[in-house]
């Protein structure tokens, strides 16, 4: 029985995780207060890489076929020069500028923000936060298209995913705002946000594999891991869908209303 309840017990943070990882309402803050709810502490770093890892496959299947033509497109133009595959190729640079923020600064203010950020109520007041940034863009429909963008426009939305690190401030949530706040599209935004998501999702894996290999509950907790990883993918799957279309119908807003609710009542409650 006690067995039982463990599986119940990561499946359950498992797909917490995964349905809030691609919608901007901050998985990192909802997995904090989830833990505090049912007063439940997973142990252990492995269990975070594992969750990272399934999303991050979520976020491969979907967009596998821009994977495949940028990297086709990026490959023909470093060797041919052709200018019709200049602005594939340009994308996967600006890929690159804006992963560079969020890895320099998540380096050297790790410890920081483990030690210090990691409390209910820094994620109360980050899920405010959120939802006011969330609320500014809602009318807004940008103009830029995929071969529009600039260095400045890369770096400013790094900026804001490295401003994600802080728990409650959701990392697609602070992207997209910048990228639909630097005048993109939607789509664009969108597909920016997440493209930038598998740089830092892959750094942050090789960075953590030491701690995985290390980590002296792997073994005992392997099943649990697993079934948490596939409901994680899964949840991850079906929270992208669901949000393409939601960007496609310009319903941000209903993500602010939400952290404007859940902000103050982990503030004052919790």
């Amino acid at each position: 029985m006690e067995y039982f309840i463990l599986l119940l017990k990561y499946a359950f943070f498992g797909f917490v995780q995964g349905i809030t990882e691609p919608i901007p309402i901050s998985s990192s803050g909802h997995m904090v207060f989830a833990e505090k709810i049912l007063d439940i502490h997973i142990e252990g770093f492995s269990f975070e890489v594992f969750m990272n890892f399934a999303s991050l496959l979520a976020v491969l299947v979907i967009y596998r076929e821009d994977l495949v033509r940028l990297t086709t497109n990026g490959v023909n133009f470093a060797m041919t020069r052709e200018r019709k595959f200049k602005s594939d190729f340009m994308f996967i640079i600006y890929l690159i500028i804006g992963t560079i923020p969020a890895a320099v600064i998540g380096i050297l203010a790790e410890d920081f923000i483990s030690k210090n950020l990691k409390n209910i109520k820094v994620v109360g007041v980050s899920l405010i936060i959120t939802g006011i940034a969330l609320w500014l863009i809602r009318n807004l429909r940008g103009r830029k298209y995929d071969q529009d963008l600039s260095i400045k426009d890369a770096l400013i939305v790094g900026l804001a995913q490295a401003a994600a690190l802080i728990p409650g401030i959701s990392r697609s949530g602070a992207t997209i705002v910048a990228a639909m706040g630097r005048g993109m599209k939607q789509e664009t935004a969108l597909r920016y946000s997440f493209l930038l998501y598998i740089p830092v999702s892959i750094g942050t894996m090789i960075l953590s594999f030491s701690d995985l290999k290390d980590d002296p509950l792997l073994d005992q907790l392997l099943i649990p891991y697993l079934i948490a990883f596939l409901i994680s993918f899964i949840a991850s799957y079906i929270s992208l869908k669901w949000l393409m279309g939601i960007m496609a119908r310009g319903n941000l807003k209903y993500f602010a209303i939400y952290c404007f609710i859940v902000g103050p009542l982990v503030i004052l409650f919790m």
